[in-house]
């Protein structure tokens, strides 16, 4: 590791030459005489900590560390003043100084005070790695060429440094909720802690308080001897997401919102109060609003959750983020099917840009997955998509019996290829019915339970 860069600036020569003197076996050191010269020298080289004296000619110490705290934040700086002029220091740390040493300058106590403040810039470097590290890792990547989405993508970088601001996510079904939840995660201060996906709509009403805030022992008849910890609980000191809040019931609104108002709440059956540090991101497609007037959806929730609110738009309202999505979805799809396509036609990507995407990025992925896994040249040709209507609405009214298909001679994957065609029919009848499971199962003509099992196996939203 290089060692840390340090500016001395004060107007006697001899002073902040000996400083940079006495460091200069520990740091890289420069010195000057000026604020003006040392402003100009960070244009081409920011170091990590000045040591700046408050009485300097022409522009002085308190106006020097202003303009620094405004272009360069994170560099530390250190106040040097001939006396302890308390109305002034007081004014260098609210502006931003770490610390203050007084002339005649002790040399060790100097140190001393450089190190604690180098240390605080350590620190907050290992914790930008490892959030970088996380962000590779850990975060799902979201695409988009258009200026609305790159405008939301800058405003998530935003919102994302507070620790606990609720924010509300809104937009149609699969146009991609959970993955702004996900980068608002891993951007903000709670990124080690865990992000809590939680589907309000696929939790059965009677189970949603217990699934949410836990139970005691003995809460009720069939809960586990030692009882549960809760999914508000689980996310403590991380991110909690509610999606499809919309779905909530008045009953469990009310204990959400005296939740999100002062951070606790009692577990099912208990009598001790639970203190949870969390951030909760809310999604919905839902016309909140309009449920308000309908007195389906508490007003002072609506306000609660939304303090920070994100619209996502629909994909056929940014056409220019269509191909980008599916060229990465074919870079997936050739990984998990160990293809190796180098792209598609030109006239795939023309009917792409033409189709109304009714299931948004859920339901180009979808596309993209099943295509790749059936095509047999070095690109994905319109045939591969499914021919000049491949809308997945038209799609879930065909029967299988009506579908042609041609079996390449090296043959397919069947179990995979049926997973994803019963993958994408299901999430069409979500889509259909407004995530209605029941009567997704009836359009299907399956049982309830057998729709809910295979939703859960297949990992479908």
């Amino acid at each position: 590791m290089e060692p840390y860069s340090l500016y001395i600036v004060d107007d006697e020569q001899s002073l902040a030459r000996g400083i940079a003197i006495s460091l200069q076996k520990d740091y890289q050191t420069k010195f000057f005489l000026t604020a003006e010269t040392a402003l100009n020298a960070m244009k081409k080289e920011v170091p990590d900590l000045v040591l700046l004296d408050i009485g300097l000619p022409k522009m002085n110490g308190i106006d020097a560390l202003r303009e620094i705290k405004e272009e360069y934040p994170d560099v530390v700086v250190i106040m040097i003043t001939a006396f302890e002029d308390i109305k002034t220091v007081i004014s260098a740390m609210r502006l931003g100084a770490y610390d203050y040493v007084v002339k005649p300058l002790q040399m060790d106590g100097l140190e001393v005070t450089i190190k604690h403040g180098l240390e605080s810039i350590r620190l907050k470097k290992e914790v930008q790695s490892l959030q970088e590290k996380y962000l590779k890792e850990n975060l799902p990547f979201f695409i988009g060429e258009s200026k609305v989405i790159q405008d939301v993508m800058h405003y998530i970088e935003t919102v994302a440094k507070s620790p606990d601001t609720p924010i509300l996510i809104l937009g149609e079904s699969g146009t991609g909720k959970e993955l702004i939840a996900s980068a608002i995660h891993f951007r903000s201060p709670n990124f080690q802690g865990k992000l809590i996906p939680v589907n309000c709509a696929a939790i059965p009403k009677d189970l949603l308080e217990s699934e949410l805030f836990g139970y005691e022992k003995g809460a009720f008849s069939g809960a586990h001897s030692s009882g549960k910890k809760g999914l508000i609980e689980q996310a403590a000191d991380g991110t909690l997401f509610l999606d499809e809040i919309g779905d909530l019931d008045l009953a469990a609104q009310a204990k959400l919102l005296r939740f999100l108002e002062s951070g606790e709440f009692y577990k099912v059956g208990g009598t001790k109060i639970v203190h949870v540090q969390t951030r909760v991101v809310s999604a919905t497609n839902k016309n909140l609003e309009k449920m308000i007037d309908e007195g389906t959806f508490r007003e002072d929730l609506f306000f609660r959750i939304g303090v920070i609110k994100l619209e996502i738009p629909s994909l056929n309202k940014r056409p220019e983020d269509i191909l980008p999505i599916a060229k990465h979805f074919l870079v997936e799809f050739n990984n998990k099917f160990g293809k190796s396509l180098t792209g598609m036609t030109p006239r795939a990507e023309q009917e792409l840009q033409h189709i109304q995407w009714r299931g948004n990025i859920r339901e180009l992925r979808n596309i993209i997955e099943r295509a790749t896994l059936i095509a047999k040249g070095p690109q994905l040709t319109l045939e591969d998509l499914g021919g000049q209507h491949i809308c997945s609405d038209q799609n879930v009214q065909h029967q299988p019996d009506q579908l042609t298909v041609t079996l390449p001679e090296e043959g397919i994957d069947l179990p995979s290829l049926l997973a994803s065609i019963e993958k994408e029919y299901i999430a069409a009848a979500l889509r259909l019915t407004g995530a209605n499971e029941t009567s997704a199962a009836k359009l299907l003509r399956v049982k309830y339970s057998t729709l809910r099992y295979r939703r859960r196996i297949l990992n479908i939203p």
